[in-house]
């Protein structure tokens, strides 16, 4: 068993926007705390936490990775999240693992785009939040206008725990009212405003506090670490962790003040459709969330996960997802970045990884009973990929080994997926954007020795109709021996967006026989595959077959199948037939003075203007809806006009009608193939 409880186990997520410094104060801390004898550099790419290739080729984090370490008798796991808008869904995946996310801003750059969207999903996920301010040694920062940016933008609840003295050389503790003079305010009224923000969240010591009365240290962590659960306090503190500034006091904060397991909201999980909560006794069983899945070259496959109640040992049994069959713990792992250290136990709270089980999967249960078969873990939420490249293989005959690459790939990333459109032919691999598409290539050529050619992929338009319509057609075929022959009638009807399709049987007095209706709807639904105008799927139709006529020799199943489809597509040519196309959520960042540019370019590519607000640092947030057809290339356009300081990012909304203009072009554009048909 560890040496350690589960109350003396501290989880941690570093998050934040890309380049504020997450990689290298996780290797300080490591550091500081004896757990590496020299502290690597990210650009030299010898830290712990980024071991990948591609991480060191780019030189920031791709994935998440974990480490931990031992201070003050406290057991700190460390999650160590990328920052890049591309790589978001790696970062949200650590969340479920931990208490407490430690959201890491840049002194130099201030308050970023993925600053916002952690501390918005960490509020969201009624995670406990702080803020560590880095590089506050850095040349020309203003910290205390940075402080004021924090509050503005997060709530009054956002209070420096420690101050910077010396220029940022060092810190002070004002949660203990330590002696030194700040750059910045003083350390008595900053004990008082942390002070007076915590024991809000208890009347009797509120009470007690206001007449007075010398609180105890019990008494003040208690409020603390509520107020913290609460949301009520997210304190600030300050680092320099290419300095060492500030290390060791962020140490002593994540053992002495930072939540445990026990203290932290308990994370829901699902039973049926009843929320259910998983209990921190190690005698339990074993009930453990598998937040993140990789390939390592020494161990293959390997799942880390946040045990939530049980212990799990050596020959443990445990089943994946509910799986009666189950399989026998061989090897438990704790992680160093790349390294594994094989441990006797795991137990409640803390996080393991267990490797070469092919079953485990991103966001899957292990439980140690097959009775909890329908126990799950809400999903974390993650941004619908949009962004897409359609691929083939470069060489021929490497099409299994691709297929094995990316779905190793797709169980390593959440936002990483894969379509097969039927309708085109085309291999579709979706991400969160074009870096992160070419981080996927990189290791698919990497790591399994596969290499495409990538291509723009089709636009996934949707076909559905806009009226009632009824469709004909016979079948009738006659070859010298024995023909083929089946007529079909049917109606079809718009059904509301996302209710699917409804066949429905409204034949009478059996003009087409019962074993021939089946075949109807295979017709029917090869056209809801391949779609009726322009050659995709078809969405959201009731069909109903209300008449027929058979052969008692030449009907067969092929001639019904073939009746179905064109009576189907004859409905649909007479129902106003609509093209759909997919909208998207849009907010784009760049400084006050394009924000005139950016919003006529969007109005310029069908875009509606949603909404915009005001970022600290001259900066704004627009928010708009716009077709993904027209945001192609869209992030070099967006370099181009704003040298380079504009970002933005997308996720999938709904799908509205094309204009008219644009359906005629595409659907035009199919007809050669309808003919050829």
């Amino acid at each position: 068993m560890p040496k350690y409880t589960t109350e003396d186990i501290r989880n941690i997520a570093l998050a934040g926007h890309g380049r504020s410094g997450k990689t290298s104060l996780a290797e300080a801390l490591l550091h500081k705390a004896g757990v590496i004898g020299h502290i690597g550099e990210v650009e030299k790419g010898n830290t712990v936490c980024d071991f990948e290739d591609e991480e060191k080729a780019h030189g920031h984090s791709l994935v998440s990775a974990i480490c931990h370490l031992d201070h003050q008798g406290k057991h700190v796991n460390l999650i160590d999240t990328p920052g890049y808008p591309d790589f978001l869904g790696q970062a949200l995946s650590a969340l479920p693992a931990v208490e407490t996310v430690a959201v890491v801003v840049s002194a130099q750059a201030g308050i970023e785009m993925i600053t916002r969207r952690m501390m918005e999903r960490a509020e969201q996920r009624q995670l406990c939040r702080m803020i560590i301010v880095n590089k506050i040694d850095a040349e020309n920062v203003d910290v205390e206008s940075l402080v004021e940016q924090l509050r503005e933008s997060f709530g009054s609840t956002c209070l420096p725990i420690n101050l910077p003295t010396g220029g940022g050389t060092g810190v002070v503790d004002v949660f203990s009212k330590a002696e030194g003079e700040a750059d910045f305010g003083d350390v008595e009224s900053a004990h008082t405003a942390i002070l007076d923000q915590v024991v809000e969240v208890d009347e009797e010591i509120a009470m007690a506090y206001l007449e007075g009365e010398e609180l105890t240290a019990e008494q003040i962590h208690s409020v603390f670490e509520r107020a913290l659960r609460e949301g009520h306090l997210v304190p600030i503190c300050f680092t320099s962790a290419k300095n060492d500034v500030g290390v060791a006091e962020l140490l002593d904060l994540f053992a002495k003040l930072m939540p445990n397991p026990s203290e932290g909201n308990p994370r829901p999980f699902l039973k049926g459709e009843q929320e259910v909560h998983a209990e921190l006794d190690g005698s339990k069983p074993v009930i453990a969330h598998v937040f993140k899945v990789a390939t390592d070259s020494f161990v293959g496959k390997l799942g880390a996960f946040r045990i939530h109640q049980g212990t799990i040992a050596k020959d443990t049994t445990l089943h994946v997802n509910g799986d009666r069959r189950g399989f026998k713990v061989s090897h438990l792992f704790n992680l160093q970045g790349k390294d594994h250290a094989e441990v006797d136990a795991g137990i409640p709270g803390d996080i393991c990884a267990l490797a070469k089980v092919e079953e485990i999967e991103q966001n899957a249960v292990l439980t140690g009973s097959a009775d909890d078969a329908d126990v799950r873990f809400a999903s974390a939420g993650y941004p619908m990929p949009m962004d897409g490249f359609a691929i083939t293989a470069k060489s021929r005959g490497d099409e299994q080994k691709i297929s094995n690459a990316l779905q190793r790939l797709t169980a390593e990333d959440p936002c990483f997926l894969v379509d097969r459109d039927d309708s085109t032919g085309e291999t579709v691999i979706r991400g969160l954007g074009e870096l992160h598409l070419r981080v996927m290539l990189e290791k698919m050529k990497n790591r399994f020795n596969c290499e495409v050619e990538t291509s723009p992929p089709k636009i996934a338009y949707r076909e559905t109709i806009g009226a009632k319509a009824e469709g004909h057609h016979r079948h009738k075929k006659q070859s010298g021996g024995a023909g083929q022959f089946g007529e079909v009638y049917l109606r079809v009807e718009p059904r509301a967006r996302g209710e699917g399709f409804e066949f429905a049987d409204e034949i009478f007095g059996g003009a087409i026989p019962q074993q021939f209706l089946p075949a109807v709807e295979k017709g029917v639904r090869q056209v809801l595959t391949e779609g009726a105008i322009a050659g995709y799927p078809l969405h959201d139709v009731r069909v109903s077959v209300y008449d027929g006529k058979f052969h008692a020799v030449d009907s067969k199943e092929v001639a019904f199948v073939t009746a179905g489809k064109r009576a189907f597509i004859d409905a649909v040519q007479k129902a106003k037939p609509v093209l759909l196309e997919p909208i998207v959520n849009v907010e784009v960042v760049v400084p006050e003075a394009n924000m005139g540019d950016i919003n006529s370019d969007l109005s310029g590519k069908r875009g509606r203007i949603m909404g915009a607000d005001t970022l600290p640092g001259g900066m704004m947030s627009i928010q708009a809806q716009a077709p993904l057809a027209e945001l192609a290339n869209y992030q070099s356009q967006l370099k181009s006009v704003t040298g380079g300081q504009g970002s933005f990012n997308m996720e999938f909304s709904h799908y509205d009608p094309v204009p008219p203009n644009v359906q005629q072009q595409i659907t035009k554009a199919y007809k050669p193939k309808v003919e050829e048909d």
